[in-house]
């Protein structure tokens, strides 16, 4: 598929676009801690939460434009009737090479072999303990058994590698560090740990557990593994479309890989993506409120053209950063709300 130069996906800083997350639900089956408030959210109504025909005219129009990968989020996104149709309706789009989904795994062992004939090529999934007591206690409804159920479904039907999403947390789960890292030795996984990142309730979350806001470095997480089950060799992965490093040890199946958007100075060099919100918003960094609104143009009389421009605004007003550390943070929308 030949690009256009002129609409390009191509970010104000030389970054090249290839990589589109959306959140086709805000809603989730479980309550962590980390994530959602106990009594949940105010949910959008549906009349306002993209269609999966809209969702695909996103795509459509992104595509020719360079757009290559395509992850689906939400909230839980199998919490949505159809997914696997929405699946199938993407992975149809000329020129999308892939189409991956991230979910908390609850209810993956019912959906992982229509997910694969679909057209999925693989799947993370969001685990931050092997502990089924500490599980409970983080997600508040769920079940550790249907997780680990739903990743033998998931391997079984040929998503793999499983990449496990691991978020520590001081003083609630990061004890478990070793554990997951350890679980490569003998398991083809990808662990990822991922920092806690400066959303409510995951701010809550870290000062109710350590008496102040905090995170686990992952510069931290690297010297305890090392310590522990000895030298981390860099690693190369053929399922790399974000912005993890990746490592093993030495003999290991599968890989650790550290996503720090704190702590990692280069991290934002190397953003590839834009995401796409269930209510009909690209944003072009999670980790600033800047939004451009897409669904005006699906839903308006721009046609294509209308859409094409909405992308390539949002291309315009992607920062070279997040500035996070410097005290500009996120405050309008909540992690479950944008899909991660």
């Amino acid at each position: 598929m030949t690009e256009n130069p002129e609409q390009a996906l191509v970010d104000g800083y030389g970054r090249r676009i290839s990589y589109l997350r959306v959140s086709v639900t805000d809603r989730c089956n479980l309550r962590c801690v980390y994530c959602m408030p106990e009594q949940g959210i105010d949910l959008a109504p549906m009349a306002e939460i993209l269609s999966y025909e809209e969702i695909r005219r996103v795509v459509e129009v992104a595509a020719p434009m360079g757009l290559r990968h395509v992850r689906l989020t939400g909230g839980e996104p199998l919490a949505r009737k159809g997914v696997v149709d929405l699946v199938r309706m993407i992975a149809a789009v000329p020129g999308i090479e892939e189409v991956t989904l991230t979910t908390n795994g609850v209810s993956l062992a019912r959906h992982a072999h229509a997910l694969a004939e679909a057209g999925l090529r693989r799947v993370n999934v969001s685990l931050d303990t092997f502990r089924p007591d500490r599980f409970k206690q983080i997600t508040r409804v769920g079940r550790y058994e249907d997780v680990m159920e739903g990743i033998e479904a998931a391997s079984a039907a040929g998503l793999r590698p499983i990449k496990l999403n691991v978020v520590l947390i001081p003083s609630l789960n990061d004890d478990e560090a070793l554990d997951f890292a350890a679980s490569t030795l003998d398991k083809d996984w990808e662990v990822r740990f991922i920092e806690l990142m400066p959303f409510l309730p995951s701010e809550s979350c870290a000062r109710d557990t350590t008496g102040s806001a905090g995170y686990v470095p992952n510069e931290v997480v690297r010297r305890r593994i090392e310590e522990h089950l000895g030298p981390l060799l860099p690693a190369e992965t053929e399922t790399g479309n974000g912005p993890a490093e990746y490592y093993r040890l030495e003999g290991a199946a599968g890989r650790i890989g550290f996503i720090s958007p704190l702590s990692g100075e280069d991290f934002c060099s190397r953003c590839n993506r834009l995401r796409l919100t269930a209510d009909g918003r690209l944003r072009p960094c999670l980790l600033t409120d800047r939004e451009v609104d897409v669904k005006a143009a699906l839903r308006g009389e721009g046609g294509d053209d209308a859409v094409r421009l909405a992308i390539l605004r949002a291309l315009e007003i992607k920062p070279d950063s997040h500035h996070v550390n410097d005290g500009d943070r996120p405050v309008h929308r909540s992690m479950i709300e944008i899909g991660g």
